[in-house]
């Protein structure tokens, strides 16, 4: 009994072995007659050596050189505007005048009271010549003519302060004062801007001082202007770094002749720094960041036996994962420090269907970015 058991077991054994062995073979054959993946399409360009101007990169804000707001230091009624709105004006123009006509009136009384008080000093030093009066009441006359001129220089400031100039010459702004309209101490009147030149403020992080130098050439690029280039130089370096965000604060001074640049406006500043160096570039798009490093593929040539070849008999290529280091960036661009060589190609787009040994079809109809200077497409 127990032998025909045994016989039993063995013989389910082999039966099981044999169904086992006939899956096997069953998957093999569906993976052997399986289709391969075909050639994947990139984009592609060949590693080369650029000449790149190191420079420190900062956005800054516009301002004038000298800019105020004017507003009057007494009430008055404003009797004239004696400019518009945009006009060009010199140091010392007079902008608004107002009624002074009862300021006037009281000027005139105490000039009159003056005069009198020197009639009266002449008169009196004549008599003390003839020692008919005393000395003192000539050092009272005279005492006496210093307050009355006082009176009347104090009354020349307030009607002076009616009359409303220019304290420098610049380009006035848009103002809504109009003649009969009553200002009060302080009211804005209208805005007054020199712009040529026209300052920029910017902030560098403090371990970029080394390379910052009163005198530094700079350049500015605004989106109100795309294309065109504005040149400057630093002009002062604030003596303090921001404690909150260890920044330094930056001053240049920058050539605005047509006053394309306004107050207020901000722009991208890019200052020279040092002597200029040469990298491998590649558009930023071919590298790609992950958190164990930097990754770009390079293709080459495909060199197993079974290597499929194209028309011309060339080996297909095939793409092949490798690390780099990167460096710094310039518009589109970034420079590549370790892990390639002139004249290697890499891919540009189409990474996340790559892995080692992928075998790829280069289409370069339509190009990623690669400009060092891009400048905004939208129109």
């Amino acid at each position: 009994m127990t032998k025909r058991m045994l016989i039993m077991v063995g013989c389910v054994v082999l039966l099981i072995a044999a169904l086992a062995f006939g899956k096997f073979l069953q998957i093999r054959k569906m993976i052997a007659s399986a289709p391969k993946p075909g050639a994947q399409t990139v984009t592609a360009t060949v590693v080369q050596t650029a000449n790149w101007q190191p420079q420190l990169i900062s956005v800054g804000t516009m301002a004038p050189v000298r800019g105020v707001d004017l507003s009057s230091e007494i009430a008055g009624l404003v009797q004239h505007v004696k400019f518009k709105s945009g006009d060009d004006v010199t140091a010392n123009q007079v902008l608004i005048q107002l009624n002074a006509d009862s300021d006037i009136a009281q000027l005139h009384s105490l000039q009159a009271q003056a005069e009198l008080s020197a009639t009266v000093l002449a008169r009196d030093k004549a008599q003390l010549a003839a020692q008919a009066i005393s000395q003192a009441q000539v050092d009272s006359d005279a005492a006496d003519l210093k307050s009355k001129k006082a009176l009347v220089a104090q009354q020349m400031a307030l009607v002076e302060k009616k009359t409303i100039r220019a304290p420098f010459s610049g380009k006035l702004g848009i103002t809504s004062v109009n003649p009969g309209q009553y200002v009060n101490p302080g009211d804005k009147l209208v805005t007054l801007q020199t712009i040529d030149p026209i300052y920029i403020d910017f902030f560098l992080p403090q371990q970029q001082l080394a390379g910052l130098t009163v005198g530094q050439h700079l350049n500015l690029a605004n989106d109100a202007y795309p294309g065109v280039a504005f040149s400057g130089k630093v002009t002062a370096i604030n003596p303090k770094v921001d404690t909150a965000t260890r920044n330094v604060q930056v001053e240049a001074t920058v050539a605005n002749a047509k006053r394309q640049l306004l107050p207020g406006m901000f722009a991208n500043v890019s200052l020279d720094q040092g002597q200029k160096k040469r990298y491998l570039t590649l558009p930023q798009t071919a590298i790609t960041y992950n958190p164990y490093g930097s990754t770009v593929f390079v293709l080459k040539p495909d060199d197993s036996k079974n290597a499929k070849k194209d028309d011309k008999g060339h080996a297909q290529l095939v793409a092949q994962q490798v690390f780099v280091s990167t460096g710094a960036t310039r518009g589109d661009q970034v420079a590549i420090l370790k892990g390639l060589s002139a004249g290697q190609l890499v891919v540009t787009s189409g990474q996340l269907k790559l892995k080692n040994g992928t075998p790829v079809v280069v289409d370069n109809k339509v190009q990623p970015a690669n400009n060092p200077n891009p400048t905004p497409q939208e129109h």
